[in-house]
Parts: structure tokens; C-alpha cells; sequence
């Protein structure tokens, strides 16, 4: 057994602290570098990066991150679970109008310190995905679609965990993606990219170690969904 792997495993959790000092764009590019073996569908490679490093460009990601996290707490305080597929439409649109009707100093107290403060992460890595070349197996079943994302997913947990290995922490955010269209017109992406994540990067205050997750036997049966569970061990 890899222990320092295991370990990694269990303390890559999110990040949104950071040490006041930058990470040179060479770390960035060997996280990148080790990142890039993800797996990914028929090895397309459907990711691109942007790393934004402009303080103007980092402020407007900013503005676009803050108001979907708004809506988000919102959503939260009123018993409802953010955007599900399977959710509560009248909820969130009510929820929504809230987060929008909050005066300037309420807007500012409740998003907090790592929102307020987004353009100041030392790295933004914006994740795109090429629709075009992710296999979407269930693209056409009338429901939510899910699989195209782990031929973009994996790749994005890789970068954690390259980060790790180079003493960085961080956490994936994906606030700016309900503002999509403007995203894509401050970055200059073309339509048939989607913006799959923001990665805010850095080196950590505290690195997590306790963290907290459900038992195996929780999620996992066997044969069936309402199978057996397997025995935690």
C-alpha cells in the first residue's frame, strides 16, 4: 500500500485560505504537467485552461462568482437543495429573487471572506470542456446529463492533487458557471467550450486533515441498490 498516496487521498479537502505568497506560473505548470495523465474518454483530452492572472480580468471573475454564491446561501437557508435536477424550481426562483434584492452591505456580509474576496486566490484556473468531444452516453435519456464530465472531472481532481504534492491547496468552485455566457465573453471562449470549473489555488493557511465523510456501508451494497451493504473496514 502507497501510504503517501493514501494519505493524499485523505487530505486533499477544500482549501480557500491561502498563504499571502504567489506560486510561481513553473509549479502551476508542473501540476499541470502531472495533471495532464488524467483519464479521460478515448483520450481526448476535451480541457482547456485558463489560468487568469489580470487583477482586472481576476475582479470581474469575482463579480460573476459573488451572485451565484448569493443565490446559493439563499437556496441553503431556505431548506432548498441548490440547482438539483430533481429540485424545487418554485424554491430556487424565490430563493434567487431573495439573493437579488439584498442591498450592497447585505450582499457583502453574507458572502464572506473567500467570495468577497475571490480575486485574490493566487491562482484562478478556469476549466473548460469541449463539447464536441466528450462522450456523452447519456446525453438523449430525457434526464439531467452527467457522464461527459468524467472525461473532465478526473483531470480537475489530478490538479489537486499534483498541487498537493507541491505543497499547494485548493478547492473546485463552480459559482461562475450560472453566469456562464459572461464568463465566456470576458475569457474570449468560443461557444463550444462549457465552463466545467474554477480552481482557486495557493499555498494553505492549515492543510485538512479531519475530515468528514459517510461510512462505506452508507453508499455501497452489493448486487442491488437495495442490496446488502458492504461492511465497512
Amino acid at each position: 500500500m502507497d501510504l503517501n498516496l493514501i494519505d493524499a487521498l485523505r487530505s486533499t479537502g477544500a482549501v480557500r485560505e491561502f498563504e499571502d505568497r504567489p506560486v510561481d506560473r513553473d509549479v502551476v505548470a508542473r501540476v499541470l504537467d502531472t495533471a495532464r495523465f488524467a483519464p479521460n474518454g478515448g483520450n481526448q483530452q476535451s480541457w482547456r485552461v485558463v489560468l487568469v492572472e489580470d487583477p482586472a480580468t481576476k475582479a470581474a471573475m469575482r463579480d460573476l462568482y459573488v451572485p451565484g454564491w448569493l443565490e446559493y446561501l439563499e437556496m441553503r437557508k431556505a431548506g432548498v437543495q441548490p440547482w438539483a435536477p430533481i429540485g424545487d424550481p418554485e424554491g430556487e426562483a424565490a430563493a434567487v429573487e431573495r439573493a437579488r434584492r439584498l442591498t450592497h452591505d447585505e450582499a457583502a456580509a453574507a458572502a464572506g471572506g473567500f467570495a468577497a474576496h475571490f480575486d485574490q486566490v493566487p491562482v484562478m484556473a478556469v476549466i473548460l470542456a469541449d463539447l464536441r468531444l466528450l462522450a456523452g452516453t447519456d446525453r438523449d435519456l430525457g434526464r439531467y446529463t452527467l457522464v461527459g464530465g468524467a472525461s473532465v472531472y478526473p483531470f480537475v481532481w489530478s490538479i489537486l492533487l499534483a498541487g498537493h504534492a507541491e505543497g499547494l491547496g485548493g478547492v473546485v468552485t463552480t459559482m461562475t458557471t450560472t453566469r456562464e455566457p459572461e464568463v465566456r465573453q470576458l475569457l474570449h471562449v468560443p461557444d463550444e467550450f462549457a465552463v466545467a470549473a474554477v480552481l482557486a489555488l495557493g499555498y494553505p493557511v492549515k492543510r485538512p486533515r479531519n475530515l468528514r465523510r459517510d461510512p462505506v456501508d452508507s453508499f455501497a451494497t452489493i448486487d442491488a441498490f437495495d442490496g446488502p451493504p458492504v461492511a465497512n473496514p
